[in-house]
């Protein structure tokens, strides 16, 4: 279950719930006075593995700021499978277009690691909103690249193989040079589902590029050992 910090007990701890804030893209330009009211009306969630944010079809009353930790974003059959739609780590927000909309929440959210959230509160940031108009422009400038993001996953959905979609993946994934390793950001499980393939598919496709010595698997251990060759890649 998640831990909540309520909103008086926020006031106790208001300059942490700030300093929070502060880090965040959407209120990093603001002065410690005006991010008061904002720190006012959110909430600490402090969530372990596995824990459930949010079902689909409740209510939406704020919008989640990931602190650090990992949330996945899902559809959930009758059946109980998963198909997971965004996986959201630290400095990531989610559930502000719902709000707006006043809308329920159309997916289910899940922690996939220990978490620490904040959910800022639909009332206090409106009210926000209407004296900070950059605030905003800012929530309208992330929106449209998420948007932007999202019709690329259509795209990669609709126009590449599984084997471009794995390595584009794993491109993004790199964090330094040829040769370095890098840890996938989740199980192999999750990552499948986020880019539309079989749990069995995605493995093969990693035993495939690991045999044409393109990449070395170990685990959930991942290093590029040739990055031309892999971008040319089709499968």
């Amino acid at each position: 279950m998640a831990t909540r910090t309520d909103s008086s007990s926020g006031r106790r701890r208001g300059v942490r719930i700030q300093d929070h804030l502060a880090q965040v893209p959407l209120f990093n330009e603001l002065p410690p006075a005006e991010l008061e009211p904002i720190a006012e009306g959110t909430i600490e969630l402090h969530v372990v593995r596995g824990d459930i944010i949010f079902r689909r079809g409740e209510p939406c009353l704020g919008f989640h700021i990931v602190i650090y930790g990992q949330i996945k974003l899902m559809f959930v059959s009758m059946a109980g499978d998963e198909k997971v739609v965004r996986l959201i780590g630290p400095g990531d927000s989610f559930g502000e277009a719902l709000m707006f909309m006043g809308k329920d929440y159309i997916v289910t959210a899940q922690a996939l690691a220990d978490s620490l959230l904040l959910h800022v509160g639909r009332d206090v940031l409106f009210e926000e909103l209407e004296r900070r108009p950059a605030i905003a422009r800012k929530m309208l400038a992330g929106l449209s690249m998420r948007l932007h993001s999202l019709m690329g996953d259509v795209e990669a959905y609709s126009l590449r193989s599984g084997a471009q979609r794995v390595i584009g993946y794993l491109l993004k994934g790199q964090t330094g040079d040829e040769g370095a390793p890098f840890r996938l950001e989740t199980s192999k499980a999750v990552i499948a589902s986020r880019l539309n393939l079989t749990p069995e598919h995605f493995s093969r496709i990693l035993r495939e590029l690991s045999d044409k010595r393109l990449i070395r698997v170990r685990g959930r251990e991942i290093t590029i050992l040739d990055i031309g060759a892999l971008i040319h890649y089709q499968g």
